[in-house]
């Protein structure tokens, strides 16, 4: 009985995380290649080699940096929505999101192979990527995403069709 009443509960909390990854599976390439335009620097190219040259442990101490720095700046945004700047506090909250997601997606790729020298690292590693393969298997198996799947290719299908020049008759 007590299974049937936590069904529901489950389910949201699967919606809401798998809603979160795919936030992040969207934009942690894209934003990585953004950050990595940065690289193109010589003290961002040092910083790199740096960062490559890591002890296990301060490669760990680097991964949790950035959600200690982007924390304030989103207790500001709350501050602000508080403060009724609800526009100006979702855009900060928004930005930091998607800077802080570019910082360590671009950190991550530069430190990931210290990191798997933590075994319980490696270890916690491969069970979150098994479980959100999982779970991303389940939203794409879903009749939602199917369905926003093909909506996605009629617009494309439209879009080209529209940016295709007219022939004469």
């Amino acid at each position: 009985m007590l299974k049937a009443l936590l069904a529901p509960l489950r389910w949201l909390l699967r919606f809401v995380f798998a809603v979160l990854i795919l936030f992040e599976e969207w934009g942690w390439e894209p934003l990585r290649r953004a950050f990595a335009l940065l690289a193109s620097l010589p003290v961002i190219r040092q910083l790199e080699g740096l960062l490559r040259r890591l002890p296990p442990r301060w490669a760990l101490v680097v991964l949790v940096l950035p959600s200690l720095l982007i924390l304030p700046i989103k207790l500001l945004a709350l501050w602000l929505v508080a403060e009724g700047s609800v526009t100006l506090g979702v855009a900060v909250i928004v930005a930091a999101k998607l800077i802080g997601t570019a910082l360590l997606a671009w950190l991550f790729q530069i430190i990931q192979p210290a990191l798997m020298q933590l075994g319980w690292f490696a270890r916690v590693h491969a069970r979150w990527t098994a479980w959100k393969a999982e779970l991303l298997a389940w939203v794409r198996a879903s009749a939602a995403w199917r369905w926003a799947r093909a909506v996605k290719l009629r617009v494309k299908r439209l879009f080209r069709r529209g940016r295709e020049p007219s022939r004469p008759l």
